[in-house]
């Protein structure tokens, strides 16, 4: 477990390290030119390009259903607001603790996970992240063709009654299909295209969930009737067992990123611009977008009776035809802007660390294309249950797991300090066995088993068991982030404590 010290590599005043010029490393098992560290000089994203790629990426349809959701399934207003801002500043803290190796070596998440599970073994977190993003890139991609579909039907009418595929209108194929390739369009041009998407991007969809939420007001009669919706909970014995699984939802909902967000960070001016950038971006538009859907949903309960959760077929309901072209634009722009940068940029990545030498960023973000629509995303958003419960708690257990493991590593066990070039070389520190480091596969065994080993359902709304995958670790279900994090990150550093100290001179 040695490290480089920093003055051992090239460094800039502010700690921002870059191999030495003319040492690249050339093993094409581990290397090709989108794993490499971004060279100082190109790190150049500032505050606002982080602020902006998380304004982007909040406020999206999925994002906006997690709100709604939760006033589906109970809520007031007011429980659903805390819940999301909670949420998201716990989140938070391992999205800058992860982050923190971006701006600094300039390399992307599979690459910093070869220092705690080796070269060979980054595979299997890059693999799990990966397969959640292509999962993910499918339910946006499905839910943007489909708004397209719901919006232009009602603009030019009669897209409903087409001919059917796959007991589908074929209008609707097209438009999934169409979506589809305009996202893998703007990703094919690279990291810079998105950069400049995003800027503008973040605020028209800000200005497209206002216009939103006046309309259903003028609908109601005012925002009296959106704040009068009462909590079908109340804030006692019914509540918490709907609060804690729905926070770590709502947690699982970002854990993604909390992995990935080298991916970016990498671009990055300094540590300055991603943790500013990141705090001012990520709690404050996600709570804000939070309190804009359980508004606009309460609205929806007070005009139709019912809580419409889902925007798109709340947008439908207006017979106003420049209404729905701009709720189709905003539509648009909300998908486009998530998915690509949440979706497609970290598989990318991750496919290219299984390959280096077959799959490049570009191959790696149309391999994720074919597995997102292979996947049949419509069935994951089905019900609030089955999305935040079900899809949303399995896929935090997992990368709360993986999240722990890498916060120990870099963190309390290297204190920040890597080998740059090590994390290329298969005769490096970060070979351990076979390319695999056992520690951390143990690691990742038991904080996953804990975090998911009790996921349960109800009957009825889910795959799994009542009682539970493991019956006796049902009680740690509803806390499947939390306790993967929290698991893996002791006995990750425990484990490679007592490695360490093992081998140190008696």
């Amino acid at each position: 477990m040695t490290a480089t010290s920093p003055s051992d590599r090239p460094a800039t005043a502010d700690d921002r390290v870059e191999l030495t010029p003319g040492t690249a490393p050339a093993d094409p098992r581990f290397v090709n030119d989108d794993l490499l560290p971004v060279p100082v000089a190109e790190r150049r994203w500032t505050t606002y390009n982080f602020a902006a790629l998380w304004v982007g990426m909040a406020h999206n349809i999925p994002s906006w259903m997690l709100a709604s959701g939760l006033v589906a399934l109970g809520m007031d207003w007011v429980q659903a607001v805390v819940t999301i801002a909670l949420a998201n500043v716990i989140v938070l803290l391992p999205m800058l603790l992860t982050g923190h190796a971006g701006p600094k070596y300039g390399i992307p998440f599979p690459v910093l996970a070869r220092a705690s599970f080796g070269l060979r073994g980054a595979n299997l977190p890059a693999l799990i992240r990966a397969g959640v993003a292509c999962a993910w890139f499918g339910i946006q991609t499905w839910i943007g063709g489909q708004g397209v579909f719901v919006l232009l039907g009602k603009t030019f009418g009669g897209w409903a009654d087409a001919d059917r595929i796959a007991g589908r209108p074929w209008t609707l194929w097209l438009c999934f299909v169409l979506f589809w390739a305009l996202e893998l369009a703007i990703i094919h041009r690279g990291m810079e295209a998105l950069r400049r998407f995003e800027n503008w991007a973040a605020p028209f969809v800000i200005v497209g969930a206002l216009v939103l939420l006046g309309w259903i007001a003028v609908k109601a009669g005012g925002f009296g009737p959106l704040l009068d919706q009462p909590s079908k909970l109340g804030w006692g014995a019914d509540f918490w067992p709907v609060f804690f699984p729905s926070l770590m939802g709502m947690i699982a909902f970002w854990a993604t990123l909390s992995l990935n967000i080298p991916d970016f960070t990498r671009f990055g001016a300094g540590q300055r611009a991603q943790v500013r950038g990141q705090t001012l971006g990520l709690p404050t538009t996600m709570t804000l977008f939070a309190l804009l859907s359980v508004l606009v949903t309460s609205g929806s309960q007070a005009v139709y009776g019912v809580a419409v959760w889902d925007p798109v077929a709340l947008a439908a309901k207006t017979d106003n035809v420049f209404g729905l072209l701009f709720a189709l634009v905003t539509v648009l722009v909300a998908t486009l802007s998530v998915n690509i940068a949440a979706n497609v940029v970290s598989p990318a990545y991750d496919l290219a660390n299984l390959a280096p030498r077959l799959v490049d960023f570009r191959k790696g973000a149309l391999i994720t294309g074919v597995v997102g629509v292979v996947i049949m995303p419509w069935k994951l958003t089905s019900t609030p249950e089955l999305y935040i419960f079900t899809w949303l708690g399995l896929v935090g257990g997992l990368l709360g797991t993986v999240a722990g493991i890498l916060i120990a590593d870099y963190w309390l066990v290297r204190r920040t300090v890597l080998d740059l070039e090590g994390l290329y070389r298969a005769d490096g520190p970060y070979w351990y066995r076979g390319g695999w480091n056992p520690a951390a596969v143990l690691a990742f065994a038991v904080g996953g088993i804990l975090a998911i080993g009790g996921s349960h359902s109800a009957p009825g709304t889910g795959p799994f068991p009542e009682d539970g995958l493991i019956p006796f670790l049902k009680p740690l279900a509803d806390y499947g982030w939390a306790v993967g994090l929290a698991a893996s990150l002791l006995l990750y550093t425990a484990l490679m404590k007592g490695r360490a100290a093992s081998r140190s001179p008696r």
